[in-house]
């Protein structure tokens, strides 16, 4: 159980110096300790030399093994000094920035308030996730995420869609075909790895797609949509962040006939690994919430 411990920590950190940081040790003893448990396994289990930590396929099979190894020992101690059966324990959520500054921090703050026994670590980022390093319990995904190996769950339903400031239609006209948006001023999204402006129509059945250009971009969400509600162009983003603007007529939809792809509000979850019953708790107390809260925002909010 030490050397799963122990491990676990290794294949959180960024770097063996953040594990010994974490674990309380110098260097030198991470590394000896490291390659004691390497020479027990017979398996090379961390890439030397990184600048980084990089888990080899062998180290990735055995932390993910070892995460739902001590996953297991904690739900089982919990129900034996617990048995009132209350939730307890930490949960790592990651999430997106503007998601999770908007909706996904308020909500984890009222289930840790129901739950004053658990530990809520929420951590927000614009990067694509990377489920190999096991950072997170439980992350919250706008759109279909591009690891199929992850589990899902879709918490609330959620499409991108064009729109535009009433002051720059009026200058520009309103497009009607996908195509005519090659001629606008289209404010893009940089977001993660994506082709950012390869914007997409249609569904699943009869996909559409047209590569955009303009003057304006951007990785910053409220920046985009600023942008935007200030007539300098077309944005295409969420429709859970631009509601309230087309709600008050601040933003106009444009192309409105025309379908675009879903892009949900997903859980995601490591798919080969046991999943403690607190942080179930957490996903069905998301998808019994979130969507309530998305249909109730009136105020601007960022994100993506």
């Amino acid at each position: 159980m030490d050397d799963l411990q122990f491990f676990h920590v290794v294949a959180s950190s960024e770097t063996l110096t953040a594990a010994s940081r974490e674990l309380g040790c110098s260097l030198p003893v991470v590394s000896k300790r490291l390659s004691a448990l390497e020479r027990r396994l017979d398996v090379r289990l961390v890439q030397r030399g990184a600048r980084r930590l990089v888990l080899t396929s062998e180290g990735e099979l055995y932390a993910g093994r070892v995460e739902a190894i001590l996953d297991q020992v904690r739900e089982l101690e919990d129900s034996v000094t617990n048995p009132s059966g209350g939730l307890r324990g930490s949960i790592v959520v990651d999430t997106t920035l503007g998601l999770g500054r908007a909706h996904i921090a308020p909500l984890l703050g009222e289930f840790a308030a129901t739950h004053p026994d658990i530990h809520v670590r929420m951590h927000t980022s614009a990067l694509p996730l990377r489920p190999h390093r096991r950072e997170f319990d439980v992350a919250i995904h706008v759109g279909t995420p591009p690891d199929s190996s992850l589990r899902m769950r879709r918490l609330a339903e959620n499409r991108r869609v064009p729109c535009a400031a009433p002051s720059y239609l009026a200058r520009r006209g309103a497009p009607d075909r996908i195509e005519d948006l090659v001629q606008h001023n289209c404010i893009v999204l940089r977001e993660n790895e994506s082709d950012y402006a390869l914007w997409r129509f249609g569904d699943a059945a009869r996909p559409r797609h047209v590569r955009v250009n303009g003057s304006l971009s951007s990785n910053d969400g409220d920046v985009v949509t600023g942008w935007a509600l200030e007539g300098r162009g077309v944005i295409m983003r969420s429709e859970w962040h631009v509601r309230p603007h087309l709600d008050r007529g601040e933003l106009i939809r444009v192309l409105p006939d025309v379908p675009t792809p879903a892009a949900d509000i997903y859980a995601l979850l490591e798919d080969d690994r046991h999943i403690p019953h607190r942080v179930n708790s957490l996903i069905d107390y998301l998808a019994a919430h979130l969507p309530r809260r998305l249909e109730s925002t009136v105020t601007p909010v960022e994100g993506i």
